[in-house]
């Protein structure tokens, strides 16, 4: 795996397969020493001109767990903000022996740029491009559903995932859709007209715009919910006429939840804007797999850069 730029470069064997080594990598964290000498001597440099927590942290834990030296370029108090272009940024990487960049940026296609410029002889992983991609947090989703749903198989095939919320400003919907269905689940978009992004009818999944209906599970229960951040940072217009008939008709609390199969559980990629897109009851109930969504977001970081940087040699 040279780069990682799209959910949907990966075919079912190859997401199978990071998910798996994903899993060998959650083994090791319960050790006294949890540090793989994988990386050893090689460089992963965290190039973000966006603001992330959850993401920017997982990518440096995963990377400092492998032994990688671990560069964080942050594009605020950088020569980014005096005008520095992405191909000058690039040349710089590679001039101080960048093997792997992990990149997000706001402007949909840049890791893709950056990976077949040729400014940079370096693996390029994408960690959110504008409202296109995010394919690391699909698979640590992917990773959260196996989990708690699939048991000892580990597969998601057939299962049925409704995701809900700003399908328009989100790269993490996207992701997921192109991966759960690429792995065999169902998946069920369900969002407000105004924010589902033109040409979703020809996204691998059900659109729909009611969410009580979706969750009725008319063509099957219900196995999880997938509940999307509205980014109201990205919104310059009204999407929806009010926060409270956004809550009313697409929030996700306990009431819906109770309606859901017991063994249902509930995701959200974060930060979440609680009493608007989820309730506090939804997020901290016995449902929710949030933080373990972190959590495995770091073994499948870990997993992603081991492909990327070390093949298939023994973890």
């Amino acid at each position: 795996m040279r780069h990682l730029l799209s959910a949907g470069d990966l075919s079912a064997a190859q997401a199978i397969e990071v998910l798996d080594v994903a899993e060998q990598m959650a083994a090791t964290s319960g050790r006294q020493i949890n540090k793989l000498p994988a990386l050893r001597g090689r460089t992963v440099v965290n190039l973000f001109y966006e603001d992330s927590t959850r993401t920017r942290l997982s990518f440096e834990a995963a990377a400092k767990r492998l032994s990688a030296d671990v560069i964080t370029f942050s594009a605020k108090g950088s020569s980014v903000s005096k005008g520095e272009s992405l191909k000058d940024t690039a040349l710089t990487l590679a001039a101080i022996g960048a093997d792997a960049v992990v990149m997000r940026h706001p402007a949909s296609g840049a890791a893709h740029r950056l990976a077949t410029a040729g400014w940079i002889d370096a693996g390029v992983l994408n960690a959110g491009d504008g409202t296109h991609e995010h394919p690391t947090q699909a698979l640590l989703d992917a990773m959260t559903l196996r989990r708690s749903l699939a048991g000892t198989t580990g597969d998601l095939a057939g299962m049925r995932v409704v995701i809900v919320g700003d399908v328009l400003h989100s790269r993490v919907a996207r992701s997921n859709v192109l991966l759960l269905h690429t792995l065999g689940a169902h998946v069920t978009l369900v969002a407000p007209p105004t924010l589902l992004p033109v040409g979703v009818s020809a996204w691998p999944c059900e659109v729909r715009t009611d969410l009580d209906a979706a969750l009725a599970g008319d063509d099957g229960p219900v196995d999880a919910v997938m509940v999307l951040r509205v980014q109201l940072e990205r919104m310059e217009a009204s999407f929806f006429p009010s926060a409270r008939e956004y809550t009313r008709r697409y929030g996700v609390d306990a009431t819906r939840l109770a309606g859901l199969p017991a063994h249902a559980v509930l995701l959200h990629p974060g930060p979440m804007n609680r009493g608007l897109e989820i309730s506090a009851e939804a997020a901290d109930g016995p449902r929710s797999r949030i933080v373990e969504q972190v959590a495995n977001g770091v073994s499948t970081r870990m997993a992603a850069l081991y492909l990327m940087l070390a093949g298939s040699e023994t973890p």
